[in-house]
Order: C-alpha cells, then sequence, then structure tokens
C-alpha cells in the first residue's frame, strides 16, 4: 500500500484545524472575563445613546474647562475601573497614566495595587486539647485584578479582614496547644492557602500570614511553669546522682593506688596540710606521725584468733 504523500497530510491536518476553530470561538463569550461574565459589548438602548451624546454635547459647550473634569489621572500602583450608564467600558481596568471619562454618564473608581497589612484582632480559641488561648496574626494581602476587585465584591478589604479572622480561628481549632506553640510556621502557611483559595473569586492575592503571639492564660502559665521546674529539677537530681558515683569510682581508685605505697599515703597527708595552711591561716595543726599509731594498728590487723 503506497504510503500518503505530503501534501495529502498537510491537507488533512489543515481540514481538522479549520474544523475546531469555530468550536474554539462559539465556547468563548464576548462578554467573559476570567469567568466573570459583563456587559459592556451588549447593544446600547436609545436612552444611553441619549444619554451620551447629551454628554458629548456638555462637553463641547463647557470646553476647555470640561477638560479638567474630564481628564483623570492614576499613579503608577493605581487603575482605574469605569462604568458608563451602570454597564463596565470596555478595555478593562484604565492606568497607569490619563483616562477620559464622559461628564455625568461615566463613574470611575480607583483601585489600589500594592500590598496592604491589617492585624487580626486577638481570637479566643479553644484548641483541640481544651485548652483556651488568644491569638493574633497578620496579614499582608495585594489586588491581583482589579475587576473582579469591584465587581465581584462589594468590600473586599473588610471582607478579607473578617475572612482572616474567621480561618484563624477554624485553624487553631484543630490543633493541639502544643502544636500552636511549636508550629507557628505550619500554621501561619495553611492560613495563608486557605485564604488566598478563598479570596482568589475576589481578585485578592493574599502574599503572607504570620502568628504574632499566643497569650495563655495565667493558670495555665503557672502550670506549665511548675511542670518545667519539675522537669529541670528532676534532671539536675539526676546529674547530681551520677557526678556522684562517679567521684565515688574515683576515690576508690585513688584509694586503691595509695594503699601499693605507704610513701603516696605520707606524701598526700602533706598536700592536705599545705592547703588547710594556704586557705586557713588562723588554724592550728598538731601533726601526729603514723608511726606512733602503727603497732597498734598492726596489733589489731596482724593478730589472729588463738585456738
Amino acid at each position: 500500500m503506497d504510503s500518503p504523500s505530503q501534501n495529502q497530510i498537510t491537507h488533512l491536518m489543515s481540514h481538522e484545524e479549520n474544523s475546531t476553530q469555530p468550536h474554539i470561538a462559539s465556547s468563548h463569550h464576548p462578554n467573559t472575563y476570567q469567568g466573570l461574565k459583563t456587559s459592556e459589548n451588549d447593544e446600547k438602548s436609545l436612552i444611553e445613546i441619549i444619554a451620551t451624546v447629551l454628554s458629548i454635547t456638555l462637553l463641547v459647550l463647557t470646553f476647555p474647562i470640561s477638560i479638567f473634569i474630564c481628564f483623570k489621572i492614576v499613579t503608577e500602583y493605581e487603575r482605574a475601573i469605569i462604568f458608563r450608564m451602570g454597564r463596565l467600558r470596555s478595555g478593562g481596568a484604565r492606568g497607569p497614566g490619563v483616562f477620559f471619562i464622559l461628564p455625568c454618564v461615566d463613574d470611575y473608581f480607583k483601585v489600589d495595587l500594592r500590598t496592604v497589612s491589617f492585624n487580626v484582632p486577638p481570637q479566643e480559641v479553644l484548641t483541640r486539647d481544651s485548652v483556651t488561648v488568644s491569638v493574633d496574626a497578620v496579614v499582608y494581602y495585594r489586588i491581583h485584578d482589579p475587576l473582579k476587585a469591584i465587581i465581584q465584591i462589594s468590600n473586599y478589604s473588610e471582607s478579607t479582614r473578617l475572612l482572616a479572622a474567621t480561618t484563624l480561628r477554624n485553624v487553631l481549632g484543630t490543633r493541639n496547644l502544643c502544636e500552636v506553640l511549636a508550629g507557628r510556621e505550619e500554621i501561619s502557611h495553611t492560613m495563608q492557602v486557605s485564604l488566598d483559595d478563598a479570596t482568589e473569586p475576589w481578585g485578592v492575592k493574599v502574599e503572607r500570614v504570620e502568628i504574632k503571639d499566643v497569650s495563655l492564660p495565667k493558670s495555665m502559665q503557672r502550670a506549665m511553669a511548675a511542670e518545667a521546674e519539675a522537669a529541670r529539677d528532676a534532671r539536675a537530681k539526676v546529674i547530681a546522682a551520677e557526678g556522684e558515683m562517679k567521684s565515688s569510682q574515683a576515690l576508690k581508685d585513688a584509694s586503691d593506688i595509695i594503699s601499693t605505697s605507704p610513701a603516696a599515703l605520707q606524701l598526700r597527708y602533706l598536700q592536705t596540710l599545705t592547703s588547710i595552711s594556704t586557705e586557713k591561716n588562723s588554724t592550728i595543726i598538731f601533726p601526729l606521725p603514723m608511726e606512733l599509731l602503727r603497732p597498734y594498728l598492726g596489733n589489731n590487723t596482724n593478730t589472729a584468733p588463738q585456738k
């Protein structure tokens, strides 16, 4: 069987591409912006057309005074969303720079794109092991989609604050006290992921969450301090007992060495006298030669029981 030629293959590929293009175009709604349905491309009503014409006429009649009203400026970190007769104007967010609006028919809203931080008020949370703690945090967020931040939600800042407080309570309620005290980074990451997923439809990007402080009740602080003190005392006693055992073993080894040489015992006796005379000069010492006691010690040790 003959293999298909290059021209036939090219013709088949082009036919497949042409057949798929209408399907792709039909699936894309002209008034859909990242899943958000808008009406900027819908047909204008007669009232909208008349209002637009009257606004342009007013602009021409009041020229050049109207320039100061119609021209607006947004800075590098801002974007402007324009509505004409309640409908979103095509083109999305404006800025940075200069944009033009018509008097009486256009409204615009500015959105700040810089990172914003706020404190989550201290939340009284009951942990999984039934301990009440007070925890506060700091949340950093920014607007990554100005259009959604204006259309999807009425007040994205207040909503993000309330959601952060609720998320903090929910996350800490599933952790033990030890996990709350030792796993702050893990809790912060969990909160950041949860908040970011919840605020994504609002055009808000949560960049970072930090746990500031964890406050315990006074009774719990005293109980934990007593527990820590008892643990330290127990470790101190164990260390002291180990030291006594090692010192006893060293003294036994030293006595064994000294007992093998009588001269070593005499030298140790002289060293003791030297140390006493150095530390306490007012002490009077009467040295007693060991030879005077040796006969008595010898009789006691060498006397054998008579039969």
